[in-house]
């Protein structure tokens, strides 16, 4: 799987951690920054991981923030994502199952390492079940079309 990632300087932790796991599943990826301490907008960010992932050039992304909040509100702003913010197992594993997200948006002042880790895992590992989901993404294709 080849995937996007990125943070703002509130989440370098996080997303390093993730990187060592993807590259330990055999992943490839591009981490779209940032890569300092310094101040960073998060929009610019999410927007780049988005639109990898949209234009599929990225089967998946990950973003990182304080909360995952300002990176997934951005990131949904992009025709084709469906991201969301996770903070336990059941919502990484079901965002994947039912909605087939597509981005995934962690808060590294929301969970501890280990924690985060397993729900990085969850997204990656995690298929889409199709059948009465599909005709649930379907309707939000169409409500991306006409907006």
């Amino acid at each position: 799987m080849r995937l996007a990632v990125g943070c703002d300087h509130r989440g370098l932790d996080l997303k390093a951690a993730a990187v060592g796991l993807i590259e330990r599943m055999g992943h490839t990826y591009h981490d779209f920054g940032c890569y300092s301490p310094d101040s960073v907008d998060y929009p610019d960010i999410a927007l780049d991981v988005a639109r990898g992932v949209a234009g599929g050039q990225f089967d998946r992304g990950i973003l990182v923030c304080s909360t995952g909040i300002g990176m997934c509100i951005t990131a949904n702003k992009v025709k084709g994502v469906r991201a969301a913010v996770c903070a336990d197992a059941l919502a990484a594993q079901r965002c994947r199952e039912h909605n087939d997200c597509n981005v995934l948006c962690l808060g590294q002042d929301m969970l501890a390492g280990p924690a985060a880790l397993k729900l990085v895992g969850l997204f990656l590992t995690t298929a889409f079940e199709g059948g009465r989901h599909q005709s649930r993404l379907d309707k939000i294709r169409a409500v991306e079309e006409g907006c």
